[in-house]
């Protein structure tokens, strides 16, 4: 499968993610959330999210409308599903549903959800919204590509900082780490609502359980696409994205 990262040039579209400015794409992107009229309890939720999912779906992610059923595709996992609306912004930017269906979000008969279900949301991986579930599955599917004797695909999750309050991420992490675990990538989105935080923040939590970790700013397309693409031998890696607290 083409990583899409590898093929930007050729496409053009690299210029058009200044490090600081993308411009276009967020304006697009802003355009298509703004469809969503429906009764949204939780929209921080979604701005605080939209910088890093557009640069992992549009450089980074090995997943395509064309993809999606194939084994050897990345997966997604989006574990802060309260706040769907950027999730779905981004894949209806990407092709994986019309952009009409936006302008029913919420409502009785439209497959978005206020938390994405993974049987009516074309490119959704997980049913999402409960928290601390994201991580623990993502472990799980590597295990199972591993058992599978697929290597290659690699399992993106999103969290929240706060999901961090819950016990069953520190077990994932706990043991995902020693495992080796090197096709797991996890995303966390800090804004600061954690209850309990971490001594030394976020990324040294991972790093005590043996994760490869970088802190980057959440709105720099640049730092987030280098930190997304560097490279763990061996080692799970962190992403901890900063934006302004209590944005989500």
């Amino acid at each position: 499968m083409t990583n899409t990262a590898d093929t930007h040039d050729v496409a053009g579209t690299a210029d058009a993610l200044d490090p600081r400015d993308p411009g276009p794409d967020l304006d697009r992107l802003q355009r298509l959330m703004g469809l969503m009229t429906g009764d949204e309890k939780h929209s921080p939720a979604a701005t605080s999210t939209l910088d890093a999912l557009w640069v992992l779906y549009d450089r980074v992610l090995r997943v395509s409308p064309e993809s999606f059923g194939d084994r050897g595709r990345d997966r997604f996992l989006l574990s802060k599903g309260h706040g769907p609306m950027a999730y779905y912004a981004v894949l209806a930017a990407k092709g994986f549903f019309p952009e009409k269906l936006l302008t029913g979000f919420g409502s009785y008969d439209s497959p978005l959800g206020h938390h994405p279900d993974r049987t009516l949301v074309p490119g959704a991986e997980i049913g999402s919204g409960s928290l601390g579930h994201g991580l623990p599955l993502a472990v799980g599917s590597v295990l199972g590509l591993r058992a599978q004797g697929l290597t290659e695909p690699r399992v993106w999750v999103l969290i929240g900082d706060a999901e961090l309050d819950e016990g069953s991420n520190h077990e994932a992490l706990a043991y995902a780490g020693p495992a080796g675990l090197e096709q797991l990538h996890t995303l966390v989105i800090d804004n600061s609502s954690a209850t309990h935080g971490w001594p030394g923040g976020i990324a040294s939590r991972f790093e005590a359980a043996g994760w490869s970790a970088e802190t980057v700013d959440g709105r720099d397309h640049g730092a987030l696409y280098a930190a997304f693409t560097a490279p763990h031998p061996g080692r799970p890696r962190a992403v901890v994205a900063r934006v302004e607290p209590k944005s989500g």
